[in-house]
């Protein structure tokens, strides 16, 4: 299998003698393993001097973890979605993803943003997701802990990134605000707990789709490489940070509050003034009527007034 051969890369060349003593196998076969991978859309980089990856690759080899946080971390080329492979790997009895496991994958064909809205990953994109068995100190994942994931998520991509600024309540936009990156968190519910939590990230590192922007405009040297090690840090900060360090953070990182938004309730399309953030993470609206509070699992945040 050619997943055996993608451990053992890393940003310096290595032969082919070498790579097969590794492996047990002659060079031949790392040739063969090499060239299946890069079908399916890892970037190895074939050359007289070896087998490499390039550096910006978001590869274990190349990535430093912080605690839990990466210490278990798989790479691939091509996955329908980074939530959906982490979760097989999670439900995997012989092997099962461990609490802060990591997957990163280069393409993704069927990614998926926040209500079921597609990720494209066709363009220079950093996508992983981050396996969460309990909250913090080993606690379980109660109900508003998980409320205050994304906007813990939010802040320490924000900070990982070191630009631009966070809308309610999963996205960072560049400071023209264009869309930069996005946050999904998916979790399997058991009463008022959940049983694990997978949140996924996806940022645009070095090129966008029409009408976004990409890191790289603003911190041109940036790797994926680099900015998942930085936000694997900020992540084993924030996510154990007690809720109204995280609000204050988050708030303070915002572009949303004192804003004109619209909001779509089930009664239809309100118009208001972003106000606050309530301790639960929810948006707190000023409207012709008075305070809305919008919850983001029930309530759509449609944009920005203009």
């Amino acid at each position: 299998m050619p997943e055996r051969l993608l451990p053992l890369l890393s940003a310096q060349p290595q032969t082919g003698d070498a790579l097969g003593a590794r492996l047990g196998v002659n060079r031949v076969t790392v040739n063969t393993l090499a060239r299946r991978l890069q079908e399916d859309g890892v970037p190895v980089q074939v050359s007289r001097a070896g087998y490499a990856l390039p550096p910006d690759a978001p590869a274990p080899a190349l990535v430093t973890p912080t605690g839990d946080l990466g210490a278990a971390h798989r790479y691939h080329g091509t996955v329908t979605s980074t939530q959906d492979a982490l979760r097989a790997w999670a439900d995997d009895a012989a092997n099962p993803a461990p609490h802060g496991a990591v997957l990163t994958a280069e393409r993704q064909t069927a990614g998926r943003g926040r209500r079921g809205r597609t990720w494209d990953t066709t363009h220079g994109t950093l996508v992983f997701s981050v396996l969460l068995r309990h909250g913090p100190g080993g606690g379980p994942l109660s109900l508003p802990h998980l409320a205050l994931l994304p906007l813990a998520g939010g802040v320490a991509l924000a900070r990982a990134a070191g630009v631009g600024g966070l809308k309610w309540p999963n996205d960072l936009l560049a400071p023209d605000r264009r869309k930069l990156a996005g946050i999904l968190l998916e979790a399997d519910l058991r009463g008022e707990e959940a049983r694990r939590a997978v949140l996924g990230i996806g940022v645009n590192v070095s090129a966008a789709p029409e009408g976004a922007a990409h890191l790289r405009e603003f911190r041109p040297d940036l790797t994926r490489a680099q900015l998942l090690t930085d936000v694997l840090r900020e992540l084993h900060t924030w996510l154990a940070a007690p809720p109204d360090e995280v609000l204050h953070a988050w708030r303070a990182a915002s572009v949303t509050l004192g804003q004109p938004v619209r909001v779509q309730t089930p009664q239809g399309p309100v118009d208001g003034t972003a106000l606050d953030l309530d301790p639960s993470g929810s948006l707190i609206v000023q409207t012709p009527a008075g305070p809305l509070t919008v919850g983001a699992g029930d309530v759509q945040l449609i944009g920005t007034l203009t």
